[in-house]
């Protein structure tokens, strides 16, 4: 078997609020949810074979800076979906500017960002 991606840890200001979004935007179920170390709270939301797990610390939270300039920064969350022109649909009905638009081989794409400057990247093959 081939390794696969099964999750990817983000810290967020607001998991409830990002986990919502992402629910709304591509039909993720929420898996788990509860407190974690330091006080903090945890959000991991996604399919039966991989997840995001939305984390938020017990103190406040810095928004990060731009991460194409930082070693292990995360630049953006791609996901991939049957239909990129629904999922701009969607986007667009919840306030967010999709751009950088791009058909490519093998595929169509487009990246938003929400409140918290997490940058995704949708792409249908």
């Amino acid at each position: 078997m081939q390794a696969q991606l099964e999750h990817l840890n983000i810290t967020v200001p607001d998991p409830k609020a990002t986990a919502a979004m992402l629910a709304q935007v591509f039909g993720w179920q929420i898996r788990w949810e509860g407190v974690v170390r330091g006080d903090g709270y945890s959000i991991h939301i996604g399919s039966d074979h991989s997840y995001v797990a939305l984390y938020r610390p017990g103190e406040a939270v810095d928004p990060a800076p731009d991460s194409h300039g930082v070693s292990g920064g995360l630049n953006h969350l791609g996901v991939v979906v049957d239909d990129v022109d629904a999922v701009e649909e969607r986007v667009k009905s919840l306030g967010y500017e999709p751009h950088s638009h791009g058909d490519y081989e093998p595929g169509r794409r487009f990246y938003f960002e929400d409140e918290a400057g997490l940058e995704i990247e949708v792409v249908q093959y």
